[in-house]
């Protein structure tokens, strides 16, 4: 249960939240780092956004519920230095990262796991955590097998494939005869096979479908078996795009994992009352993260016990 005071503590912290914020170029990425003023090495958190063209502070084309900067900004006012990126795609396509149609969902791991490395050399952290909204979590499942982090944070993440977990996003709006197509489409795609021309409602230009095919096959659960470091895991009961579910099947792959699971929170990680209010939701900048779990994820990072975690 969410308290009066967890909730009085994080506004009045934020209130009172001192930041330096500077954008920094790691190769051809393009970052915003957060750090927490008159605190002497604190601790550090990598954000990786979740799927699409998203920037730094959790905005995409069609939706802006400024989700990242919202989390850095409550983890600075808890003492923890943050750094948020423009995935690949955000505002333009770089030359710098070759030809869009040779991406592979693997670039967003190195991304990722370049960024790690950067914040790593730098010697001015105490600890590195990897916080990973939604396709994020599946990056930073990847990426802390490839590089060394501290912690592992997974928020609203699928425990699918993301082809498989379209699939049943989609069974959820379209009638039978809708979806049999599109359905049969993506599971050509995962098998490798180029689908020309496209159904209509999966309009994947053939010449994308390879990197698309990269990102639909990847499994989260494997590799997060692999991983030995602790882990908090993350989910709320008004998300439409995930199932419990899912929630389940991470915290069983990892059994060790911290887990948080918040009636009232959806997808893009605010307390929501019905479906308006939820759809509403995605291009409110304005409203407050789930305070339980801003709380919850500050607390794991600074290495002491989550309030209601368990």
């Amino acid at each position: 249960m969410r308290t009066v005071i967890a909730a009085l503590l994080l506004l009045v912290s934020a209130a009172s939240a001192a930041a330096e914020e500077s954008k920094v170029r790691v190769g051809a990425i393009d970052a915003w780092l957060a750090v927490p003023d008159k605190v002497d090495k604190p601790p550090v958190a990598l954000l990786i956004a979740g799927s699409g063209s998203t920037d730094h502070d959790g905005n995409a084309p069609q939706a802006k519920p400024a989700t990242l900067k919202k989390l850095s900004d409550e983890l600075v006012a808890q003492g923890i230095a943050t750094l948020r990126y423009d995935k690949r795609g955000a505002g333009g396509w770089k030359k710098e990262f070759g030809r869009p149609e040779d991406f592979r969902f693997k670039d967003y791991v190195d991304d990722a796991a370049t960024l790690v490395d950067y914040l790593r050399g730098s010697g001015k952290f105490s600890k590195l955590a990897v916080i990973g909204h939604s396709e994020g979590g599946l990056v930073a499942i990847l990426a802390a097998l490839r590089v060394p982090v501290d912690r592992l944070v997974l928020l609203a993440t699928a425990a699918r494939k993301q082809g498989d977990l379209l699939k049943a996003q989609l069974e959820k709006q379209l009638p039978p005869d809708k979806l049999a197509p599109i359905a049969k489409a993506i599971d050509a795609i995962m098998a490798g096979q180029i689908v020309d021309p496209p159904p209509a409602g999966l309009m994947i230009a053939p010449s994308m479908q390879p990197g698309i095919a990269s990102a639909f096959t990847e499994d989260p659960i494997d590799p997060l078996k692999k991983i030995d470091l602790p882990t908090l895991v993350i989910a709320g009961g008004r998300d439409r795009q995930l199932a419990r579910l899912d929630f389940l099947a991470l915290t069983t792959a990892d059994f060790a994992a911290k887990s948080l699971w918040l009636p009232d929170m959806n997808h893009v990680l605010v307390d929501v009352g019905d479906e308006a209010d939820d759809v509403a939701s995605y291009n409110e900048a304005e409203r407050p993260l789930d305070p339980d779990l801003v709380e919850a994820v500050a607390t794991f990072i600074s290495e002491r016990e989550p309030h209601d975690a368990r």
